[in-house]
């Protein structure tokens, strides 16, 4: 759903004039000029063009070799219909849902150009000038909070995402911040589906999961996401993981059991402010119940440090 030139393709008159086109279909052989995109895990993702409408949309489909299982086609159509469902400025709209020629399932969503936080966190690393100059602390936070609403707005329909990470976070060029994938995510009380017996299999990623996650939990709720937010903001602030271990299972053994220093110890060049290490930590506190109850309740705090706070000369 990423691509890297600014802005997206430019709109052309042949492209949406208004009569009608020699062959229309509503098959799949309406999609046409397919590129890759990503692929990871068990799905695919391509670029393509839709000639009813003349505009360019993302395809996702299960590998070949998971095409006919019946857990994976579970998963993805489920993604394809809570991604639908979550109508908000934060998430992908989904076009459509189909089989193609060879009967493989697939759905159809809107195409999205920017870069991932993933991508920005990595120039910050590396010192890259453009981004230290434009991705000010004021800036990471106000992605961070377009984040928190966009997840609370799932958590009010009842769905959690387990997937929360900078990868999944695509900055547009207008500066707007959408949640992808959601793969992972359950509706509240949904138990873990057989097949969920691996922590691979669990949602998530190890560097973000939650201590629940890790211990497998069957009933985990919004306050999992609450902790991957955490873990989240810790990187924006000291611009490095909280838990990473010299392997996943080291990493798994730090989540559940490691108090990772605080953002200003890790990167004291960082000037990390004090009220924001406070909502970090309390956002990755071990035990559920000692987290925020609520996303918006987190990021409301947030918002008050913002608005009490100076913002950066560049903001």
């Amino acid at each position: 759903m990423t691509e890297s030139h600014t802005g997206g393709s430019a709109i052309f008159v042949s492209e949406i004039e208004a009569t009608p086109p020699p062959t229309l279909s509503n098959a799949f052989q309406k999609y046409v000029n397919f590129r890759p995109l990503t692929s990871g895990g068990k799905a695919v993702l391509r670029v393509c063009k839709d000639t009813n409408l003349g505009r360019d949309v993302v395809i996702k489909q299960l590998r070949p070799k998971f095409k006919d299982d019946p857990l994976e086609l579970k998963r993805l159509l489920r993604e394809a219909r809570i991604t639908a469902q979550l109508q908000h400025p934060g998430t992908v709209p989904v076009y459509e849902i189909g089989q193609d020629t060879d009967n493989c399932w697939y759905f159809t969503m809107k195409r999205v150009s920017g870069e991932t936080l993933f991508q920005i966190l990595v120039r910050l690393s590396q010192q890259d000038a453009n981004a230290v100059k434009y991705f000010t602390l004021h800036r990471l936070l106000a992605i961070f909070l377009q984040v928190c609403d966009t997840l609370a707005f799932a958590h009010s329909r009842g769905i959690i995402h387990r997937d929360i990470k900078p990868e999944n976070v695509l900055i547009g060029f207008f500066g707007e911040a959408v949640l992808l994938d959601w793969g992972s995510a359950k509706v509240w009380g949904m138990p873990n589906e057989s097949g969920e017996d691996t922590i691979h299999d669990r949602g998530g990623t190890p560097l973000y999961m939650s201590p629940e996650q890790v211990s497998g939990h069957w009933h985990i709720d919004e306050r999992t996401d609450i902790w991957s937010l955490g873990v989240v903001l810790y990187e924006l602030l000291a611009i490095r993981e909280p838990f990473r271990g010299v392997n996943v299972r080291a990493t798994l053994a730090n989540i559940m059991t490691s108090t990772p220093e605080s953002p200003s110890q890790l990167a004291p060049e960082r000037a990390i402010p004090s009220r924001l290490e406070e909502i970090c930590l309390k956002a990755m506190a071990k035990e559920p119940n000692d987290r925020y109850e609520s996303v918006s309740k987190m990021a409301q705090e947030i918002r008050e440090f913002k608005e009490n706070s100076v913002p950066d000369s560049s903001d």
